[in-house]
């Protein structure tokens, strides 16, 4: 088994951020799950854009639960010790449900990509069928690179220390406890990470290189900013997502000398932004969804 991190030198005030991880949980499960209804009962947002949204939600719902229970549990409950097999199965959960997130911010990006620059083709594009098979696509291309992750770690030998340096189980921390020749995990997760979320980013800026592009055609400013302000909210997704996801990988990469309370703040960080900011911003920018969920209140 394995020692999950407890915040150095705050241990007299876990309970207060049990508390407070616990709120943050149950703000993400509630808005998550009111865009799932909302999209669910409001014909107007039976839609591609929405159909991706209600694939993120689900996504943030799945990734959210694979750890904050386990975490609110060491919280309160003092249970530090995670076994070899929850941890591998907690750790494969983690980074295919981001990569799976990953290609649907990705999907989205073309569908803004599709409706500004070619308004006339995209309902023939982006049927509904289409969009079904991208949500499949995504959770197939997650599970085929991160599948291999916990079978390259499961023959290795841990003799050593078994503390994590987070609150839950990440490949790169479990590999680090490994008193073995590590090299093919490395290299195997380096280019997972670069093929699915390196990629998925470059080809987001892309698409919204060829959308500033169409959008600068336009003849007047006014019109500019209407047709730019369709992306300001899936912008704003889409930085939730991958600033944690940079800062928290340049925290392993070249942080290994800084303070453990670093690591556990950047990783809870990674878990629960997306999947609080997420419903919350497209809340706000979506007027039917603000309709929706105020007549179900």
């Amino acid at each position: 088994s394995f020692v999950l991190a407890a915040m150095p030198g705050l241990e007299a005030a876990q309970s207060w951020l049990a508390v407070l991880l616990c709120c943050a949980y149950i703000l993400a499960l509630t808005g998550n799950c009111a865009v799932l209804l909302a999209v669910r009962l409001e014909p107007s947002l039976h839609a591609p854009m929405y159909f991706f949204l209600c694939m993120l939600a689900a996504i943030d719902l799945a990734l959210s639960t694979s750890t904050v229970p386990r975490v609110l549990s060491f919280y309160w409950f003092g249970t530090r010790e995670i076994s070899f097999g929850a941890c591998l199965l907690q750790m494969f959960l983690i980074h295919t449900l981001s990569a799976a997130e990953s290609t649907v911010l990705l999907a989205m990006a073309v569908d803004r990509y599709v409706a500004i620059c070619h308004p006339l083709r995209h309902a023939a594009i982006l049927t509904n069928a289409a969009t079904a098979k991208i949500g499949l696509a995504a959770v197939a291309r997650a599970v085929l690179f991160f599948l291999p992750l916990p079978l390259l770690l499961l023959p290795l030998p841990f003799c050593g220390s078994r503390l994590l340096s987070h609150s839950f189980c990440l490949h790169q921390d479990v590999m680090n406890l490994a008193c073995a020749n590590t090299m093919p995990s490395v290299v195997y997760g380096l280019t997972a990470i670069l093929l699915v979320m390196g990629l998925d980013a470059v080809l987001i800026c892309l698409s919204y290189i060829l959308i500033l592009k169409a959008v600068l055609r336009l003849g007047a400013w006014k019109e500019r900013l209407k047709v730019f302000s369709t992306c300001i909210a899936h912008i704003c997704v889409v930085l939730a997502f991958y600033v944690p996801l940079i800062g928290l990988s340049v925290v392993h990469r070249f942080g290994r000398d800084l303070a453990p309370l670093v690591h556990i703040t950047m990783g809870n960080i990674y878990i629960l932004v997306p999947a609080v900011l997420n419903p919350i911003i497209y809340g706000v920018r979506t007027k039917q969804i603000q309709r929706r969920i105020l007549s179900l209140i």
